[in-house]
């Protein structure tokens, strides 16, 4: 006797396409089908990436709920989602014939496929983020979540060269973009291009009528490459691609897998073959073979990292700096603001200034280089930060004040110097708070641009639990190719002003100098 089979299925365009699929063929052996749209965790929280979530099945765990309640009688995933190890009760009935299992990168409308240059991708797979990265480190790789159309929005609205997305779930959909090609080098996810079924262990009618849309051949592949899957124990944290083809002309199997580090630098590649007679072990023997060659090692090195508390610096630091930072914490760095001194006008400099204002060490060290050989006459000097100060008095002269923000040092001027003149030694990035200030209290200003400041932006390929930034500059810089998830630490005010219009957790330096930071580091990781 037939019964109505309720089907299960996340809401996204491509899961109602894929289970519908699934309804199409049941109703053609004759068994009535209704589909019922369930909304998963991971459709839920689009700002994350799938690995930062911390549980695995973020895209099944809510179908196998509805599905052990008895509320859906079958539950259609693509199978690259689903966990190795399926939940108490719940088994695999059928996998559909699979479709194209390619990594496709989509290019930006009028873009062309070129990589001489620094390019920078989209993806929110781990994996493919890794292997583009090995394949060309001078890349930037930026997130990439949401639906299908929601990603190929994104990219057409983007300043990207593309996107990377399954070719299966542009084909279900009819998408076929003008500007796309195959990743035929990229080793796909196992089980990428798979859609199962799953049913109550216990329920025999669903779990018979369901078998009759097995295909056996893309079961037989998909159950090595999860076997090989979960040998490894990667899951979605991990960077795993493996893929397994029947050979029908030598009547074997040939399976192709790769581990990499999360920042695509290191790789540990197997290629195995076996006859269609003996294939039940060869997923767990390939991944074997890539722990006997440091496999496990690699995987918990990028555990270990994401599970310290660590800290990215903005500026590349020196080697005293590093030691100074808390041996239990990870730490990256490198210079996001590349500094540039120029040259200036000797007239400038050879001729008595009265009041001059200096609000970083850069322009002290451009005033420096452009004077050797001159005899400064600087009457009086104000600036910004102790260090600043100290430098200034060990190679200009006497500092009459200092300030640890540019508006207290504007205050204290007009307080004792109105109406006077002043030239200000500043970047062509400067603030507009200390000028501002110092002309409403008619104080005329001479601004001498005198180093230039431009963006060296990079993408961060580990998830930092706190970026250091040293400037407005440096979180501007930073906010191009990465998103504001970690905490601010900031050195002074100016920066932390910069930082809040983006950062939710902003934590600024009592003073505007490196120990400042320290402290912060400390105290925060009391708190861990």
């Amino acid at each position: 006797m037939s019964r109505l089979i309720n089907i299960g299925t996340r809401k996204s365009k491509l899961a109602l396409w894929q289970a519908n699929e699934v309804k199409r063929q049941l109703e053609a052996l004759n068994v009535q089908c209704k589909i019922i749209p369930i909304t998963s965790q991971g459709d839920n929280i689009q700002d994350k990436a799938i690995h930062k979530l911390g549980i695995t099945g973020v895209f099944t765990r809510e179908l196998d709920v509805a599905l052990i309640n008895e509320e859906i009688d079958i539950a259609v995933h693509s199978m690259k989602d689903v966990p190795t190890t399926l939940p108490k009760g719940i088994v695999q009935s059928a996998v559909l014939e699979r479709f194209n299992s390619s990594d496709t990168l989509v290019l930006k409308k009028e873009q062309t496929f070129n990589i001489d240059s620094d390019v920078t991708i989209a993806t929110g797979s781990l994996r493919r983020k890794a292997q583009w990265l090995n394949k060309y480190p001078n890349s930037s790789v930026v997130g990439l979540r949401g639906n299908i159309e929601t990603r190929l929005k994104k990219i057409d609205k983007s300043n990207w060269l593309g996107g990377i997305l399954a070719r299966a779930g542009l084909d279900r959909l009819g998408i076929n973009p003008a500007t796309s090609m195959n990743l035929t080098w990229m080793v796909p996810a196992p089980a990428q291009g798979v859609i199962m079924i799953c049913a109550r262990k216990n329920d025999d009618f669903a779990n018979k009528v369901c078998s009759s849309l097995n295909h056996r051949e893309t079961e037989l592949c998909s159950s090595i490459e999860r076997n090989f899957l979960k040998t490894l124990e990667g899951g979605c944290t991990a960077p795993i691609g493996g893929v397994a083809k029947i050979n029908e002309k030598l009547g074997s199997i040939d399976f192709k897998g790769v581990l990499l580090s999360r920042d695509g630098k290191k790789k540990i590649s197997v290629q195995m073959s076996c006859g269609l007679e003996s294939y039940s072990n060869i997923g767990e023997k390939s991944a074997n073979d890539i722990i006997s060659r440091g496999g496990k090692e690699l995987i918990q090195r990028d555990i270990e990292i994401e599970s310290k508390f660590s800290i990215f610096s903005t500026k590349k630091l020196s080697e005293v700096q590093k030691k100074q930072i808390p041996k239990t914490v990870f730490l990256g760095d490198s210079d996001f603001i590349n500094i540039n001194y120029l040259d200036i006008p000797k007239d400038i400099l050879n001729k008595p200034i009265k009041n001059v204002i200096i609000t970083s060490k850069n322009a002290v060290e451009s005033i420096l280089t452009s004077s050797r050989g001159l005899k400064l006459k600087f009457e009086n000097i104000f600036c910004v930060g102790e260090k600043t100060k100290s430098i200034i008095e060990k190679n200009i002269g006497k500092v009459n004040f200092w300030k640890r923000n540019s508006e207290d040092l504007a205050l204290e001027i007009i307080k004792r110097f109105p109406d006077e003149r002043a030239i200000y030694f500043c970047g062509n990035k400067r603030l507009n708070t200390l000028p501002s200030l110092l002309k409403k209290n008619h104080i005329v200003l001479e601004e001498v641009i005198s180093y230039s400041t431009s963006s060296n932006s990079s993408v961060l390929n580990y998830d930092f639990s706190a970026i250091m930034f040293f400037s407005p500059s440096s979180v501007q810089s930073f906010l191009e190719k990465n998103e504001p998830g970690a905490v601010a630490f900031c050195l002074g005010k100016e920066t932390a002003i910069e930082a809040r219009k983006y950062f939710n957790d902003v934590q600024v330096a009592n003073s505007p100098d490196f120990e400042s930071l320290i402290k912060l580091i400390e105290r925060n990781l009391n708190k861990v």
